[in-house]
C-alpha cells in the first residue's frame, strides 16, 4: 500500500479508536447512574463500594479497549462500547434485584435470597478476559476456517451431553453439572455451529443455489440438495423433544436457514424452513408435556387463577410477566421502586426484561432493544464490508443468533411467543451465557477489524 494510503490508515485507525473510547467512557457513567438510582430508590443511599465498581469496570473496559487499539485497530467503535454497556447495566439490575430477593426471602430460608451480581462479576471478569485473549491471539477470522468440523463435532457433543445427565431444570434438560460446577453448554453451541455453518456454505453454496422444481411461484431445491436442511432440521427436534429446550432448537434451526438465504440468495429457502420449524414446532408442542404446558400458559396466562384451570398450566409467571410490563406503563416506576421480584427466581433470568419494562417503562424496553438492535446492524454492516464468503457468512451468522435469542426472550416474556427459558444477552445472570456473548463480540470485532482494513484497499 502507497505511503499516502497507510498515512491514512493510521489517522483513521485512531479516529476510530478515540470514538470508542468517548463511547466506553459514555457507557460506564450510564451504568453507574443506573446503579446509584436504583440504590437511591431502593434504601435511600449511595450503594456501598460504588468507587471500587467503578474503577473494576473502567479497568475492564480499558483493557478490553486497550487491546482493540493494539490487535484490531480497524474495528467497528460501537460494538464494544455496546457490549460493555449492556453487561454494566445487567449488574445493576441484578443487584437491584438481590436487595428485593434478600428481603422477599429472608423468612423463609431457601435459596432466592443467595445475591447473584458477585458471581456475576466474576463472570463478567473472566468474559472481558477471554474476549482479550481471543482478540491478540486470532490474527485473522479465516483461522476458524481449518476447524470447522473440529468445531462441528464438538457443537453436537456438547448439544447432546445434557440428555445423558440426571435430573432437569424447571423442566429442560439444559445443563452439564460436574461435581459443584455446572454450565449451558448450548451457549457456546450456537457459536461453534455458526462457525461451521460459514464454512459448510462457502463450500457448498453454488450446489445449494441450483434450480429446482418450480411449484406454486416458488422454486424448490432439488432432493439430493435439500438433504443438509433436513438433518439441521431432524437436529433441531431431537433437541426440542429430549431436552425440551425450545429456546435452542428455534436460535440452531433460524441460524441455519438465514445463513442459507445469505449464500443462495433464494427466498425459497427461507420459506421452507419457515414451513418446517413452525410444523416441528407445532407437532413436539402438542405431544410433548413440557413443551405443550409453555404454549397452554402462553396461549392463556390468566387462566392460572382459575380454580379449576388445566393441569399444563404450573406457572403464574406469564401472567405476573404481563402484569409487571402493564404496571410501567410509558416512563416506569423508577429504579428500585418496583417489584419485579415478585415473578420469583426467573426474575434473574430471561425474566430480567420486566424489571426493565416495569421501573423504566415502555421507554427503558425501547431503549433496550434499541442497544440490541444497533449492535446486530453493526454486525450485519460488518458481513457488508467484508470480501471474503466465510466472514460474510460467519458475520451474518453471528448477528443472526443474537437476534434470534434477544427474539425468542422478550417474544417469550411479553406474550408474543411461547417461554423458550433463554437467558437475555449480556443482561441476565449466567456465566455460560455471559461467556459465550463475549466471545461473539471478540468475533465480531476481528471480523470487523478485516472489514475496516477491507475498505482502505485501493480499488482494482
Amino acid at each position: 500500500m502507497p505511503s499516502t494510503a497507510r498515512g491514512e490508515g493510521r489517522r483513521r485507525a485512531t479516529r476510530l479508536r478515540n470514538v470508542e473510547l468517548f463511547l466506553l467512557l459514555l457507557a460506564l457513567v450510564v451504568c453507574l447512574a443506573g446503579h446509584v438510582d436504583a440504590a437511591l430508590g431502593l434504601t435511600g443511599h449511595l450503594p456501598p463500594g460504588l468507587t471500587a465498581h467503578g474503577t473494576g469496570l473502567g479497568l475492564l473496559a480499558l483493557a478490553a479497549h486497550l487491546a482493540v487499539r493494539r490487535f484490531a485497530p480497524y474495528a467497528d467503535p460501537l460494538i464494544l462500547p455496546l457490549a460493555v454497556l449492556l453487561t454494566g447495566f445487567g449488574l445493576a439490575l441484578l443487584d437491584r434485584l438481590d436487595f428485593s430477593y434478600r428481603l422477599a426471602h429472608a423468612a423463609k430460608g431457601d435459596w432466592q435470597k443467595i445475591p447473584t451480581a458477585p458471581a456475576q462479576l466474576t463472570w463478567v471478569v473472566i468474559s472481558v478476559v477471554a474476549a482479550v485473549v481471543l482478540i491478540a491471539a486470532v490474527r485473522h477470522h479465516r483461522v476458524f476456517q481449518r476447524y470447522v468440523y473440529l468445531l462441528m463435532t464438538g457443537a453436537l457433543i456438547l448439544l447432546a451431553a445434557p440428555a445423558f445427565f440426571p435430573g432437569d431444570t424447571f423442566g429442560a434438560k439444559r445443563w452439564i453439572r460436574l461435581g459443584g460446577l455446572s454450565f449451558q453448554p448450548d451457549e457456546f453451541v450456537k457459536v461453534a455451529i455458526t462457525i461451521f455453518f460459514a464454512g459448510y456454505l462457502m463450500a457448498y453454496r453454488d450446489v445449494l443455489a441450483l434450480a429446482g422444481r418450480r411449484v406454486w411461484g416458488l422454486t424448490l431445491p432439488r432432493g439430493r440438495h435439500a438433504g443438509p436442511v433436513l438433518t439441521i432440521w431432524v437436529v433441531s427436534l431431537l433437541v426440542l423433544v429430549v431436552e425440551r429446550d425450545l429456546g435452542t432448537s428455534l436460535i440452531f434451526f433460524g441460524v441455519f436457514v438465514v445463513m442459507l438465504y445469505t449464500a443462495t440468495e433464494r427466498t425459497s429457502w427461507m420459506v421452507i424452513g419457515l414451513l418446517m420449524a413452525v410444523g416441528g414446532a407445532a407437532v413436539v408442542g402438542t405431544l410433548e408435556p413440557h413443551v405443550h404446558g409453555r404454549v397452554e400458559a402462553w396461549l392463556h396466562p390468566l387462566d392460572y387463577y382459575l380454580p379449576a384451570h388445566s393441569p399444563a398450566l404450573v406457572s403464574e409467571q406469564p401472567a405476573q410477566a404481563l402484569f409487571s410490563l402493564g404496571t410501567g406503563g410509558l416512563t416506569g416506576t423508577g429504579l428500585g421502586t418496583g417489584h419485579p421480584w415478585e415473578i420469583g427466581f426467573a426474575g434473574r433470568s430471561d425474566f430480567i426484561f420486566t424489571t426493565v419494562g416495569e421501573e423504566l417503562g415502555l421507554t427503558g424496553v425501547t431503549a433496550v432493544l434499541m442497544l440490541y438492535a444497533l449492535l446486530v446492524q453493526r454486525g450485519l454492516r460488518t458481513a457488508v464490508g467484508l470480501t471474503d464468503p466465510f466472514g460474510k457468512l460467519l458475520a451474518t451468522g453471528l448477528s443472526a443468533a443474537l437476534a434470534l435469542q434477544v427474539f425468542v426472550v422478550v417474544g417469550g416474556v411479553s406474550g408474543l411467543i411461547p417461554l423458550t427459558g433463554k437467558a437475555l444477552p449480556f443482561l441476565a445472570a449466567g456465566g455460560s451465557s455471559l461467556l459465550a456473548n463475549w466471545l461473539m463480540t471478540a468475533l465480531l470485532v476481528k471480523l470487523s477489524d478485516s472489514a475496516g482494513r477491507t475498505a482502505l484497499e485501493p480499488s482494482p
